[in-house]
C-alpha cells in the first residue's frame, strides 16, 4: 500500500503586535520571513526529489495570511505552478488557539479586563503557555482544544488521500507551531511533557506517516526547543 505522508509547515516570520498572546493577527510576512520560507521551499522541493515521493494536487492552509503566503511560496517551488496560490485551500480547522472576544488585546489589557470583572479570578501565571487554560471569555479555546481541532483536520484529510493515491505521496498543511504541536500530542506523536519543550522553526516541515493502523509516525523534519518564557509560538 502506498504510503501517506503529512508535511506540517509553521509560517514564516510575520509583522507580529509585541505584547500580544493572539495569534490571530492579520499581518504579513516580514522580508525576512519570505526569504526564509523560500529558502524552505527549495529544501523541501529538494527532499520530494530525492525521496521519489509525489505530491498531493492541494496544499492545505490556515486562513491567516502569513499562512497562505507560505503556503504559497511553497506552491511555487513544490509544483512550479504560475498561479501558486490557485492550488492553497484555507480552512479555519488550521487556525492557532482563539482567545475570543479579547483577541488582539494586549496581555496587560487582558489580564486588567479580568481584574476588573467581578465574575473571574485572576489567570493564573502560565496562562499564555498552558496547554489545558482556557481564558474565560466568549470564543476563546485552551491549546488543547486548539489541537484536537488541528488533528481532526490531518485525520480527515489523510483518510481522504489514502484512498485516494497508489503512490508515496505528501500532502503540505501550513499553519501554527502551537496548534501543530498539540495536534502531535492528540495523535500520538508527541507526548504531553515533550509539549513545553518544543515548538517549530518557520517555515521549516515537520513530516509525519500516517500509518495504516491509523496511528502516526514522525519521519524527518526537526522540532525546536521552544521559548518557554513567553508562552508565545
Amino acid at each position: 500500500m502506498a504510503r501517506v505522508i503529512a508535511a506540517l509547515i509553521r509560517h514564516g516570520e510575520y509583522h507580529q503586535r509585541a505584547d500580544t498572546p493572539s495569534a490571530h493577527q492579520p499581518y504579513a510576512l516580514t522580508a525576512q520571513g519570505e526569504t526564509t520560507v523560500l529558502n524552505e521551499a527549495g529544501k523541501f522541493a529538494a527532499l520530494l526529489e530525492q525521496q521519489a515521493w509525489s505530491v498531493a494536487e492541494r496544499i492545505d492552509s490556515s486562513n491567516m495570511l502569513r499562512a497562505w503566503q507560505t503556503a504559497g511560496i511553497f506552491a511555487g517551488k513544490v509544483y512550479q505552478h504560475e498561479t501558486p496560490t490557485a492550488l492553497v485551500d484555507s480552512y479555519d480547522d488550521l487556525a492557532e488557539r482563539g482567545l475570543g472576544s479579547v483577541a488582539n488585546l494586549t496581555i496587560e489589557q487582558i489580564e486588567k479586563i479580568m481584574a476588573e470583572d467581578p465574575r473571574y479570578q485572576g489567570p493564573p501565571q502560565d496562562w499564555k503557555s498552558s496547554s489545558h487554560y482556557c481564558l474565560p471569555f466568549q470564543g476563546a479555546e485552551s491549546l488543547m482544544q486548539a489541537g484536537e481541532r488541528v488533528a481532526q483536520h490531518l485525520r480527515q484529510q489523510m483518510q481522504g488521500l489514502r484512498a485516494e493515491v497508489s503512490v508515496d505521496t505528501v500532502k503540505l498543511f501550513v499553519g501554527h507551531g502551537a496548534a501543530f504541536r498539540h495536534a502531535a500530542y492528540h495523535l500520538g506523536i508527541l507526548e504531553f511533557e515533550q509539549l513545553a519543550q518544543l515548538s517549530m522553526f518557520h517555515a521549516q516541515p515537520v513530516i509525519v506517516e500516517y500509518l495504516d493502523d491509523g496511528s502516526w509516525q514522525h519521519i524527518t523534519g526537526d522540532w525546536k526547543i521552544r521559548n518557554a518564557k513567553n508562552g508565545l509560538d
